[in-house]
């Protein structure tokens, strides 16, 4: 007669002579029993931070963690929310469209960069003094209401780089329209 025995618990096991998931065989007066040993299964919980916790993770991100922890402190505390199929289905969304809005942004500054390079030189006008200097200098300002003039375009001023312009001349400006994409301008500074 052969009888079967799954065993979960180890120290039962461990306590005839076995160890942790292997097969034991022992036999009593021509009984052979087998025992199996089981491994405890490791109890995670998938969840979503609501909010960046410090040591975890940045809100939005997916994590595995134990299920006490998110049990005990996470949910309750309103920094986590436990994994669905409906709400991974909506974060693919939600990532396709943020995806969808980034690459129109930058296609938008390409085709501002090709409007402003093929504008050519942009003219500012200064009051004269000696030789070749002006009084005063041409600023990030001045080129932004050029541009707005004759191109109806708004422009933040911020994101124009000049160099310092004290004399007439041709300058070349940059314009940081992206992080990936920047226009370079002429600026033609004459004396009247």
């Amino acid at each position: 007669m052969t009888a079967t025995l799954s065993w979960s618990s180890s120290s039962w096991l461990q306590s005839l002579g076995g160890n942790m998931n292997e097969t034991t065989k022992f036999s009593d007066r021509g009984t052979v029993m087998v025992v199996v040993a089981q491994k405890k299964a490791k109890k995670t919980r998938k969840i979503i931070l609501k909010e960046d916790v410090t040591e975890l993770g940045k809100k939005g991100q997916l994590l595995d963690v134990k299920a006490g922890f998110a049990r005990n402190y996470l949910l309750p505390l309103g920094k986590a929310q436990i994994v669905t199929p409906i709400l991974l289905k909506e974060m693919r969304v939600q990532e396709e469209r943020i995806e969808a809005e980034k690459k129109r942004v930058k296609e938008e500054a390409q085709q501002l960069a090709r409007i402003f390079e093929t504008v050519g030189a942009f003219k500012v006008k200064r009051k004269g003094g000696k030789g070749k200097l002006i009084f005063g200098t041409v600023t990030a300002q001045d080129l932004v209401d050029i541009i707005k003039a004759q191109l109806q375009r708004d422009v933040d001023k911020r994101i124009v780089s000049l160099p310092e312009i004290r004399e007439t001349g041709e300058y070349i400006a940059e314009l940081k329209l992206h992080p990936e994409v920047s226009a370079r301008v002429k600026v033609n500074v004459f004396a009247n």
